[in-house]
């Protein structure tokens, strides 16, 4: 006999308190088996999210007008606000563009071209064509996808790059004023550019409101500071991050590049999280142990699940086989839900543990793949400024 496998991680911690099972699901990501869904409706999504979003800017207001040492408020008040503009995108927006958040197409619309204005993104229309058509058919992670032009022109990472190099060059960009200039701009740029006339009339009536109002208050340092901060660099942080999560490359010499168990390879979950220490250790060593996974807990993993793993990011890889689940609200337990079932008529699912090691792992894909398909050169007539509107799915 071989001898077992690693524990999974999230049955390690069902050594914790029951009470604790559900948030702990929340937390990870990842659904116990046979855990019941606890009914989610996509209503609730686009009300936490929109709640987040006034809540944050509503701390960071309160921190920015009592002055002294309240605008450390204005903190808090980014990551809130940040949550909720990331669960607008990718939860709201994306279900939207598949016609799949409420299934009725002009209300889908409507909140699309909200979602849009509110956040210039890629503008509702161009982003639903893209993504169905170059992201979810035959050229997904070709050169045709969106996502693969970001890594090869916008990141600047190729194959055969060490996967230190790559963490160097996406961490450099990442503080980059060039960088967020230019994402930015971009963002703008693909946000106007095919726009429906609803969406350019909602963001000129938004935003040029809110300047006019607090240029004639002299207001307008509260306005880049609370709202401004977390809608560009942080925003863009956070989409940089949960680009170099999203799909693995394919590895050299697969000739088969079609059907469910190629496509479901260049997915994985990403669950946040580390395994419960080990019950038969020392109490001394114990005590430590757990004081470790808790610090772990609230300083490293927290904020990656609240900030760049989102909402239903963490499940990624079920949406890719089901993309237009109607139990999408409820994805975490829709995942183990299917993987209960058996996973009828797909491979297995993938996993990996933590936001750094997901990053790790794309890539070492790309640095292994094949560096005559994934060649700059053979792109056409690509643009910069426009590949920025890919780095969301």
């Amino acid at each position: 006999m071989s001898p077992p496998g690693p524990q999974d991680p999230r049955e390690t911690l069902t050594r914790l308190p029951k009470a604790l099972q559900f948030p702990l699901t929340l937390f990870t990501g990842k659904a116990l088996p046979g855990q019941a869904a606890p009914g989610w409706t996509p209503t609730l999504h686009l009300a936490t999210a929109l709640s987040s979003v006034v809540a944050g800017v509503l701390v960071g207001t309160l921190g920015y007008a009592l002055g002294g040492g309240w605008p450390l408020l204005l903190i808090p008040g980014w990551a809130i606000t940040l949550h909720g503009m990331r669960n607008l995108r990718m939860m709201t927006y994306h279900q939207c563009s598949h016609r799949n958040m409420y299934r009725r197409r002009k209300l889908d619309r409507f909140i699309g071209h909200g979602v849009s204005s509110l956040l210039i993104i890629q503008n509702f229309q161009r982003y639903s064509r893209e993504h169905v058509k170059d992201h979810h058919a035959a050229g997904h992670m070709t050169l045709k996808d969106p996502t693969v032009q970001a890594f090869l022109v916008s990141l600047e990472l190729h194959p055969g790059m060490t996967r230190r190099r790559m963490w160097r060059r996406v961490l450099g960009k990442l503080v980059s004023p060039r960088f967020h200039f230019a994402f930015a701009v971009s963002r703008a740029r693909s946000f106007w550019s095919e726009s429906a006339r609803s969406e350019k009339v909602c963001a000129l009536v938004l935003y040029g409101g809110a300047v006019a109002a607090t240029v004639l208050t002299g207001t307008w340092p509260a306005l880049l500071l609370i709202w401004f901060v977390p809608l560009v660099p942080l925003f863009q942080v956070s989409n940089t991050l949960r680009l170099c999560v999203k799909h693995t490359f394919p590895e050299p010499g697969v000739e088969i590049r079609h059907g469910r168990e190629y496509f479901s390879s260049l997915t994985n979950a990403i669950f946040i999280g580390d395994p419960a220490p080990s019950a038969g250790l020392p109490a001394g060593r114990r005590l430590a142990a757990w004081a470790r996974w808790t610090l772990r807990l609230v300083f490293v993993h927290a904020p990656c699940r609240y900030l760049v793993l989102t909402g239903d990011t963490v499940v990624h890889d079920y949406h890719h086989r089901y993309p237009a689940a109607p139990d999408w609200a409820n994805y975490i337990f829709a995942r183990q839900q299917d993987i209960d079932a058996g996973h009828q008529g797909w491979p297995p699912y993938h996993e990996v543990w933590g936001l750094v090691p997901a990053i790790s792992h794309v890539f070492d894909s790309l640095s292994r793949a094949d560096a005559q398909e994934y060649d700059i050169n053979r792109l056409k007539a690509v643009s910069k400024r426009e590949l920025f509107a890919a780095f969301d799915d």
